[in-house]
């Protein structure tokens, strides 16, 4: 599975000084308001169930699709906005989560115009109390991961987050494209399907999309996405034995997430069309 948790160095007084700069950034985070993403178009589609609400964090999103009934572009989504979510106490014998560092799974590399690109997904596990919660936000901080709509720590208490984030070309280029928080609760089934369409190349406004990330339930077989052009190309579910850290578009699990991913990528001279669960 390409999902690995990344390793955090023993604890120094460094890093308590860098942990608390980053919660002090997270604070002045707070006062940040962000402004709604403009898009074209909302296309739904599949079985109606309770609105999920996805955050897309980059001013060239231009279309979104989705099953559910209604889809925001702004503020930290919360599966129907339920927001100040009880505590998660869990057992005395439970390990700890850990907040600190988010399980990462690559979901789609490739190269275009002689520049590399990849699309990866971090998954934050979710914090049982006050004090795990504000760790988790110091964390987020340090990975370039502040929610968007987050005022108090205390309402990731209960719940996983996740940030899709975009390279393209240097390192400078990575970018959040799609943020959200789930439950356990929150899961997929039959031809459920959420995605974004956005252009490829950071920067471009009015470029073509042809970049398209998505999540369908873990039952799904196969995604066909259309380009305008009238082709398509179509997206398998990974084989059990298959390689997770493969190059191909598939349909593949990610750690930490109770639903499965998806990436295609039209051919130059078009841009997307639609996308959907085909099997």
């Amino acid at each position: 599975m390409s999902a690995d948790r990344e390793t955090n160095h023993g604890m120094t007084s460094h890093d308590m000084t860098h942990t608390d700069i980053a919660l002090l950034l997270a604070d002045a985070a707070d006062e940040v308001e962000i402004g709604i993403a403009p898009y074209d178009a909302v296309l739904r589609g599949g079985r109606r169930r309770r609105a999920r609400r996805w955050a897309v964090a980059t001013a060239t999103a231009l279309v979104l699709v989705g099953s559910a009934g209604t889809l925001a572009v702004a503020g930290i989504p919360g599966g129907g906005g339920d927001r100040g979510a009880s505590p998660a106490t869990g057992s005395p014998t439970e390990p700890a989560p850990d907040v600190r560092t988010p399980a990462r799974t690559v979901l789609a590399v490739g190269t275009d115009a002689g520049k590399d690109w990849r699309v990866y997904l971090d998954v934050w596990e979710p914090p049982r109390n006050e004090r795990e919660a504000r760790e988790e936000r110091g964390a987020m901080a340090e990975f370039g991961h502040i929610p968007s709509d987050l005022r108090e720590a205390s309402a990731l208490i209960g719940r996983s987050s996740y940030f899709v984030r975009r390279e393209y070309g240097d390192a400078t280029s990575d970018q959040v494209l799609i943020e959200d928080t789930f439950t356990a609760e929150d899961t997929m089934s039959g031809k459920d399907i959420e995605a974004v369409a956005v252009p490829l190349e950071p920067g471009s406004e009015n470029g073509p999309e042809r970049l398209v990330v998505g999540q369908v339930a873990v039952t799904a077989r196969n995604v066909t996405c259309t380009w305008q052009d009238g082709t398509k190309t179509e997206v398998p579910v990974v084989s059990e034995a298959g390689d997770y850290n493969s190059d191909d578009f598939v349909i593949r699990p990610a750690d930490g997430s109770p639903v499965n991913w998806f990436v295609c990528l039209a051919p130059k001279g078009t841009a997307y069309k639609s996308v959907a669960v085909t099997r």
